[in-house]
């Protein structure tokens, strides 16, 4: 077992905060909740700490490069950051990839940066530990601090990413509508959900079991059979046949074993993900083809949607957690870090450890699985493996009963 240390305020502080100019950024795709905790950063560090100034660093990382009027930094005040946290995106707009370690430290170092807060997930958080280690090397007296964010909720460690209970909320409205295409369309309605995943199947494993009204979940850990006896295409058949439609999510990195993987990365190194969709499709109706019959295929993809909205209540205040324990940890002198909550804990997390299994996947055999498939019916073909048998606990059993 590991322990972290806990989160929150600190007796002795290393800034004097009334001297602190510092910057926030952030990187990679959007998630909802980033201007929430863009907004309680700007906050924790005016009204807590009193500091001078904080900027926001504009598209990413490549808004500390400075060649690109669009990419000119913007002076955050309680006032600017009042009423973001209503809408969606990130008032400093996002980018990927534009690294240049050496770009921002003459950033930095020509502001008087002394805190910089970095949004992102574990490429950002390598990143932000890759900017550490350039102002250690370089005597620099700047604190360095990562704030985990994630729509697939796959940085490891953590109970769960900001956001992703928004998430799943928003991903209701577009499962809801497969359904009644799917139920209101003839001949055998068949409504088909794509939901972001790249290598975990959170996302769609949790919106599938917050709906209800899912007959077939397909993730990255699970590998798709088609036919035979653990085959989706004859389960969906005979499901279309008890009940007249069927609803299937997806996650768009599953069926990596049907089409295989790209050799194309996108600028944050990510490697392109075939369309598993597309695919299935035509799979389901090449199947129902053999059998003489038509299906009428209805395909929603909300990616982009679900990752857009705003911040639900859960989050909003779990993006304040987050913000104001970055700051406290930044202000008493720790660097190199990254703030989350841990069974329940706010703790604070060294960055090295935090991506070296990042990003994680959700267990095939573990619980959340285990719902899904109580859920929906749907055949399990999650390979079996080996798996070592616990001796049982011992607890008090009521004694047998007494028949009268």
């Amino acid at each position: 077992s590991r322990a972290f240390p806990a989160a929150g305020p600190r007796k002795f502080l290393h800034f004097d905060p009334g001297t602190v100019n510092a910057a926030i950024v952030t990187c990679g795709g959007l998630c909802p909740g980033l201007n929430n905790v863009i907004r309680e950063l700007v906050h924790s560090l005016y009204y807590l700490y009193g500091a001078k100034s904080v900027y926001g660093v504009r598209g990413g990382f490549n808004g500390f490069r400075g060649d690109n009027p669009d990419y000119d930094p913007v002076v955050l005040t309680n006032e600017l950051v009042e009423n973001i946290h209503h809408e969606g995106g990130t008032i400093l707009r996002s980018s990927r990839g534009g690294f240049d370690i050496d770009k921002i430290i003459e950033f930095l170092t020509s502001r008087d940066i002394s805190q910089l807060y970095v949004i992102g997930g574990d490429g950002t958080h390598r990143g932000a530990y890759a900017i550490h280690k350039a102002c250690q090397e370089r005597n620099l007296n700047i604190a360095v601090a990562g704030i985990p964010k994630t729509i697939d909720n796959d940085v490891d460690y953590i109970d769960r990413s900001f956001g992703f209970q928004s998430a799943v909320e928003a991903a209701q409205h577009a499962i809801h509508t497969a359904k009644t295409e799917a139920m209101c369309t003839v001949p055998n309605g068949i409504g088909v959900v794509k939901l972001m995943g790249r290598s975990a199947g959170f996302l769609a494993a949790f919106a599938a079991l917050g709906s209800g009204d899912v007959d077939l979940v397909l993730v990255p850990e699970v590998p798709i059979v088609l036919d035979g006896s653990d085959g989706i295409l004859p389960f969906m058949r005979q499901r279309i046949i008890e009940q007249g439609y069927v609803v299937v999510v997806l996650a768009e990195g599953a069926g990596e074993e049907l089409v295989g993987i790209s050799d194309q990365v996108d600028a944050g190194g990510n490697k392109a993900k075939p369309e598993i969709a597309p695919f299935l499709v035509e799979k389901i109706k090449d199947y129902f083809a053999d059998y003489d019959e038509t299906t009428s295929i209805k395909y929603i993809d909300p990616s982009y949607t679900v990752r857009s909205v705003p911040a639900n209540g859960a989050d909003s205040l779990y993006c304040s957690q987050l913000a104001q324990n970055a700051v406290h940890g930044a202000m008493a002198g720790l660097t190199g870090f990254s703030v989350g909550v841990i069974n329940k804990c706010d703790v604070y997390l060294p960055i090295p450890q935090l991506v070296a299994t990042s990003p994680r996947s959700m267990n095939p055999y573990g619980t959340t699985w285990e719902r899904v498939l109580a859920m929906t019916g749907q055949p399990n073909s999650t390979p079996t493996v080996d798996q070592q048998v616990e001796e049982e606990a011992e607890f008090p059993k009521l004694a047998e009963p007494t028949v009268h």
